[in-house]
């Protein structure tokens, strides 16, 4: 049996994160938000996410290469099928698979890439931020939102 606090278990700690009044800024701010990942099966943590941004009158832009349609929302296979800019790109992948999709991002240009709570990939997010893009890490944006702007 594991223990859920041996430290061992838990990811490496994101090299910078912006401070909670510029996330509060960004939530603010933010009108359209690509979920990498989002899954329609209930108990994901990417579906609770997801239905919360919506009754909170984001955007949501579903990407997931196996789903066509997330509650009646067209679903994109990749961030690069997305049409339009994008504020916020939201992310439910493990962090290695981060890597593979920088390039996508990059190009893109959304103004910040979101990795879901226990993702941290520090060398990824170091090459998006050189892009100009504000990275934040480890963080539930679900839980940022009510805690920040309280709604």
């Amino acid at each position: 049996m594991t223990d859920a606090c041996d430290i061992s278990l838990r990811p490496p700690a994101p090299d910078h994160n912006p401070p909670p009044d510029e996330i509060k800024n960004i939530l603010s701010e933010s009108k359209t938000i690509a979920i990498i990942g989002l899954s329609d099966k209930p108990g994901r943590a990417s579906l609770d996410v997801g239905l919360y941004l919506k009754d909170h009158g984001y955007t949501v832009i579903p990407v997931h290469p196996k789903i066509s349609d997330w509650r009646g929302i067209k679903t994109y296979s990749s961030l690069k099928d997305v049409p339009g800019p994008v504020d916020i790109v939201d992310i439910f992948r493990k962090a290695n698979a981060i890597d593979g999709l920088v390039e996508e991002i990059v190009e893109k240009k959304p103004r910040v890439v979101w990795l879901q709570l226990g993702i941290v990939n520090n060398e990824a997010a170091v090459k998006i931020r050189k892009a100009g893009i504000v990275v934040v890490q480890d963080r539930c944006l679900k839980i940022e939102h009510s805690s920040l702007l309280g709604r």
